[in-house]
C-alpha cells in the first residue's frame, strides 16, 4: 500500500500492479514515505479516461473552466502550509525560504491561465474573393501530456496542466518521480476545487514506462515538458507528429561589463548561482567579468558565499537545501574535478560537507577553460564559475562554446552597450542589471532555434496558443463562386 497515489479517472488509486517506490528526503537521503508506480497499464488507462473526459469537458463554456483553475487558485493559496510542508520534507527545500516562496507562487499560473484565457480573441482575415468571409478561432487539441521536472514541482505544473484544461483540453499529468508527493498535494488542491474526472489523470512511474507511453500513444495529442535536451530528443523521436512544447536547459552567460559595480552587484549573482542550491535552469552558471573587475568581484563573491548557509531545511538560519539526488551530486563532482584538472581553481567551497544527505557546498571557482564542461553543460549545482575577459572577442568565444541559450543577464550603466550585448546574445530572454531568474507567467519563456534550450514559448497567451488548434471557418455570401 502506498502513502501517495495516483489520480486516474476521478479517483485515486495504486498502480494496477500493486508496485511501489520509496520516497526519498535528500536533506537525510532516507525514505518517508511510498509511492504509486505505475507502469504503462496504468497510463493507457488515464489516457482512455482523459479522451472520454474531453467529448464533454470541450463543450463546458471558456468561462466556467476559467472559474475552476481560479477556484484552484485559491485552494492552493489556503494549503500553502501544506505545500510549503511537502516541499521541505520531498526536496529539503528551506522552510522559512524557498519552501514557502514557492508555495506562495503555486497558484499565480492558474490565475493567469484563468483570466487570460478570457481575452485569447480569435480574429478575422480578409479575402480576395469578396464573396468570402473568413473566421479564425481556438479549439482545444485534445489529450495533452504534461511531464514535470522535480526542482519546482509544485509551481512548474501551473505552466502547463491551467493552460491545458482552461482551453478544452485533458491532461495526463506525470511529474519527476522525486518530486511525486508534492505533485499528490497540488492534486489534492485541484481535486478540491472541483474538477471532473478524467480531465486531469496524475500518473506516477518510471519516465521509461509511463511518461514514455503519455507521448507515444495514439490516444495523446500533444506533449509539454519541462527537462533536459537529452530527454526532448528521445521524445521528439517517440512523439511522431504530435505538437511539442519543450522548456529545456540553460547554463548563462552571466555579462559583467568594466564599468559595473563589484560590490553592488555580487549579493545579485550570488542569489542566482546559490538559491535552491542551483537547481535551476536560469542560474548564473557562467560568470563572465570584465578583467578590471577580476579581482573585487571574485573576493565580493568568496564573501557572499559565506551568507548562503546550508543545513537542516527546517532551521530558520538555513537557506540553502541539498541537491535533490546523488546524480545531481555526481555531476557537480565531475564539473569540480574536470574544471581544475585543467587549471581552474576553487577558492571557496568545492566538497560535500560532512553530513546525511545530497548537500554540496556553495562554491566559487575561477579561471575555468574553454573547453570544461562546465563552459559547455548545465551543473545545476551551488557553483559560481568566474572567468575573465580583456576583450569582447575573449568573451563570445566562451559564451559561443556552449550549444544552451535560455537566459542571460549583462550588468552595465551603459545603455548603449546594454542594447548591444542583450540583442546579441542568442538566448531567449536577456536580463539588464538584476538577476536571470527574473520572469512571470505572462511573459514568453524558451530557449533559441540555434541552441538546445528549448522549443516554442510558455507563458501566457503564448501557452494558451500551444494547447490550441487553430481552426478557419470560410462563409461564402451568396452563391457558390462554382456551378
Amino acid at each position: 500500500m502506498s502513502d501517495y497515489q495516483m489520480y486516474i479517472d476521478g479517483k485515486w488509486c495504486e498502480a494496477a500492479s500493486g508496485a511501489t517506490h520509496d520516497a526519498i528526503n535528500p536533506a537525510t537521503g532516507e525514505a518517508f514515505g511510498k509511492l504509486a508506480w505505475g507502469d504503462r497499464d496504468d497510463a493507457r488507462r488515464a489516457i482512455g479516461a482523459a479522451n472520454e473526459a474531453f467529448q464533454t469537458w470541450s463543450k463546458v463554456p471558456l468561462w466556467e473552466r476559467s472559474a475552476l483553475c481560479a477556484k484552484v487558485a485559491d485552494i492552493c493559496d489556503d494549503r500553502k502550509d501544506e505545500l510549503i510542508e511537502v516541499l521541505c520534507t520531498e526536496l529539503g527545500k528551506p522552510f522559512h525560504g524557498e519552501a514557502s516562496d514557492e508555495a506562495g507562487e503555486t497558484g499565480t499560473p492558474w490565475r493567469v491561465a484563468a483570466e487570460q484565457a478570457k481575452y485569447f480573441e480569435g480574429f478575422t482575415k480578409p479575402a480576395a474573393d469578396a464573396s468570402k468571409r473568413v473566421l479564425c478561432f481556438w479549439k482545444p487539441r485534445g489529450v495533452v501530456t504534461a511531464l514535470t521536472p522535480w526542482n519546482f514541482p509544485a509551481a512548474i505544473p501551473g505552466e502547463y496542466l491551467p493552460f491545458a484544461i482552461v482551453m478544452g483540453n485533458t491532461v495526463c499529468w506525470s511529474p519527476a518521480p522525486t518530486a511525486a508527493a508534492t505533485a499528490v498535494k497540488l492534486m489534492q488542491c485541484i481535486e478540491q476545487a472541483g474538477v471532473p474526472k478524467g480531465v486531469i489523470n496524475l500518473l506516477i512511474g518510471p519516465g521509461a514506462e509511463v511518461g514514455d507511453e503519455l507521448v507515444v500513444n495514439d490516444g495523446t495529442h500533444a506533449v509539454g515538458m519541462t527537462g533536459s535536451p537529452q530527454t526532448a530528443r528521445i521524445i521528439t523521436q517517440r512523439a511522431g507528429l504530435k505538437p511539442r512544447l519543450f522548456e529545456l536547459g540553460g547554463n548563462g552567460p552571466i555579462i559583467i561589463l568594466p564599468d559595473a559595480d563589484p560590490q553592488k552587484i555580487a549579493p545579485c549573482i550570488a542569489a542566482t548561482c546559490y538559491y535552491a542550491a542551483g537547481q535551476v535552469c536560469t542560474s548564473a552558471e557562467r560568470i563572465l567579468v570584465a578583467d578590471n573587475l577580476k579581482a573585487d568581484f571574485v573576493d565580493a563573491m568568496v564573501e557572499q558565499s559565506k551568507q548562503w548557509v546550508l543545513g537542516d531545511p527546517r532551521d530558520e538560519q538555513v537557506n540553502m537545501g541539498p541537491q535533490n539526488n546523488m546524480g545531481v551530486v555526481d555531476k557537480m563532482t565531475r564539473h569540480l574535478e574536470d574544471a581544475t584538472s585543467k587549471g581552474a581553481k576553487i577558492v571557496a567551497g568545492g566538497k560535500r560537507p560532512d553530513r546525511p544527505g545530497f548537500f554540496y557546498e556553495p562554491t566559487v571557482m575561477v579561471d575555468f577553460p574553454i573547453d570544461s564542461l562546465v563552459n559547455h553543460e548545465e551543473t545545476f549545482g551551488p557553483i559560481a564559475p568566474i572567468v575573465s575577459f580583456k576583450t569582447d572577442e575573449q568573451a563570445w568565444q566562451y559564451i559561443n562554446a556552449c550549444n544552451l541559450g535560455l537566459v542571460s543577464a549583462v550588468f552595465t550603466d551603459d545603455i548603449t552597450l546594454a542594447w548591444q550585448w542583450a540583442e546579441s546574445l542568442e538566448t531567449g530572454i536577456t536580463v539588464i542589471n538584476d538577476w536571470p531568474h527574473f520572469w512571470e507567467h505572462h511573459l514568453p519563456f524558451g530557449g533559441m532555434a540555434s541552441n538546445d534550450s528549448g522549443l516554442g514559448r510558455i507563458g501566457g497567451r503564448h501557452t494558451l496558443e500551444f494547447m490550441s488548434n487553430l481552426k478557419t471557418i470560410t462563409f461564402n455570401v451568396g452563391p457558390p463562386t462554382i456551378t
